[in-house]
């Protein structure tokens, strides 16, 4: 019923940059919280960033000052601008969103599928 596209990925130089989006799309009433989750090889999956729909966010301490998150209400689309990148940003990078969806009416956790950010050189 609800679908999360991701965009943005690649292979990034250590201090370049990079920006990830994420479309929403299905049977939406309205987005709360919409965020970015990270896992790299052998590691736990982490929140990067989240943001209210009314615009206030939250960092892991690890990308403060480097990432910035940002979303776009009529476009149902979550952005995140990562700056100076290091070798250990290098993981699988995952959407989220909690969606309030129609027919019926009622919460909803939705993911992405996921896109590879690499930084090496």
């Amino acid at each position: 019923q609800v679908q999360l596209v991701e965009s943005g990925g690649g292979l990034v130089q250590p201090g370049g940059s990079l920006r990830l989006s994420c479309a929403a799309s299905g049977s939406i009433f309205r987005i709360n919280v919409m965020g970015w989750y990270r896992q790299a090889p052998g590691k736990q999956r982490e929140l990067v960033a989240a943001i209210t729909n009314s615009g206030s966010t939250n960092y892991a301490d690890s990308v403060k000052g480097r990432f910035t998150i940002s979303r776009d209400n009529a476009k149902n689309t979550v952005y995140l601008q990562m700056t100076s990148l290091k070798p250990e940003d290098t993981a699988i990078y995952y959407c989220t969103a909690d969606v309030l969806v129609v027919t019926p009416l009622r919460p909803l956790d939705a993911w992405g599928q996921g896109t590879l950010v690499t930084v090496s050189s």
